[in-house]
């Protein structure tokens, strides 16, 4: 049997360690990519341009979110916060993180990332900009796409001192992030409404990714495999929620608050599970979408929806699995890494952006 190290005890309270270790993963982050950046500059100055735009999608304020789990799953597992093999996975999956978004925003054809313009319209203005020749909108794809391969080079490269059980679990999530992806715009393909396919690509693309794995990671990383069992009933329950909350700001939230553009799943022609629980139990939606979701008036659809009283059932389904995730950790845990847990699947599930 693994025993937990007490290394929570050591050096302050849960939150006060996660955060140095945080501040740790964005020196990596900032440093790895500016030395990458200067190694490039004089071999081929054109070459930067790639670069940059890792770096502006890395650095453009993300949540941290899975750098986050994964720290506080390694830390709770007894891991040692000086080891610099923490900091380089928190920051890998910060990375895997760019490629996701960076190839998310091509096939979905989103404008903005953050507030800011997607890489591929950045990069097809530039294009415009210079005069060059070809299709304009293709080369901002292609440049997109390519970072976003450069960026999981680059998370590669730094999983070079993880455990071999660490790096299984990474295999495991990056086939689950491909595959649930697949499956995602297989979905926005087909348009059939399938709560159960939906529930499956959330917790894949978003359950298993965001957060159990990442914590998976971390126990592994820590030599702890006890926690496995906790950490998987809390990440899926929790990536759900997650999930549910991506799906209500996209319906229900601002191009302000979120810095993506509104209602973009219903033009992208998404099977989100809000929309799985919408046409196939509201017939008043299914008699409006019909089977043309993206030639719905996204103002029409937002209305009924509410009016119907989707919001309200999601949310519940939301504080569900947010008690869910809570009790998961409740006995497996120390105490003060319970707490700290809890108060992390409340942020990420009730978060506004």
């Amino acid at each position: 049997m693994t025993t937990v190290a007490p290394h929570e005890l050591a050096t302050g309270a849960p939150r006060e360690q996660r955060q140095a270790l945080l501040a740790r993963v964005e020196e990596r982050l900032s440093g790895f990519l500016a030395a990458e950046r200067s190694a490039w500059r004089t071999l081929n100055p054109d070459a930067v341009e790639l670069i940059d735009c890792v770096a502006e999608i890395t650095g453009s304020g993300g949540k941290r979110l899975r750098p986050a789990f994964c720290l506080a799953g390694y830390l709770a597992a007894g891991g040692d916060p000086e080891a610099p093999e923490a900091v380089d996975m928190a920051a890998a999956l910060e990375l895997l993180h760019s490629f996701a978004l960076l190839h998310d925003d091509v096939m979905d054809a989103s404008e903005l990332r953050r507030g800011r313009p997607t890489a591929h319209v950045h990069h097809a203005l530039l294009h415009r900009e210079r005069g060059w020749s070809g299709d304009a909108a293709r080369y901002g794809e292609s440049v997109a796409l390519l970072a976003g391969d450069l960026a999981l080079v680059y998370a590669e490269r730094l999983l070079a001192g993880a455990t071999p059980v660490a790096r299984r679990v990474w295999g495991e999530l990056c086939t689950e992030l491909m595959i649930g992806q697949f499956l995602d715009v297989r979905a926005a393909a087909r348009f059939q409404p399938d709560v159960k396919l939906a529930r499956w690509i959330a917790l894949f693309k978003s359950g298993r990714y965001t957060v159990y794995r990442p914590l998976s990671m971390g126990a592994a990383l820590a030599r702890n495999t006890e926690l496995l069992p906790a950490y998987e009933e809390y990440g899926l329950a929790l990536g759900e929620a997650f999930q549910l909350r991506d799906d209500l700001l996209d319906a229900f939230g601002s191009t302000q608050d979120t810095g993506k553009p509104a209602r973009l799943d219903f033009k992208q022609h998404k099977m989100t599970l809000l929309m799985s629980f919408a046409l196939e139990d509201e017939p008043e939606v299914r008699e409006l979408v019909g089977d043309d979701l993206p030639g719905t008036d996204p103002d029409v659809l937002h209305a009924l929806l509410t009016r119907v009283g989707i919001r309200g059932r999601v949310e519940e389904i939301i504080d569900e699995r947010v008690k869910a995730a809570a009790e998961a950790v409740g006995a497996a845990l120390p105490a003060p890494w319970a707490e700290e847990l809890r108060a992390m699947a409340q942020a990420a599930a009730y978060r506004d952006f």
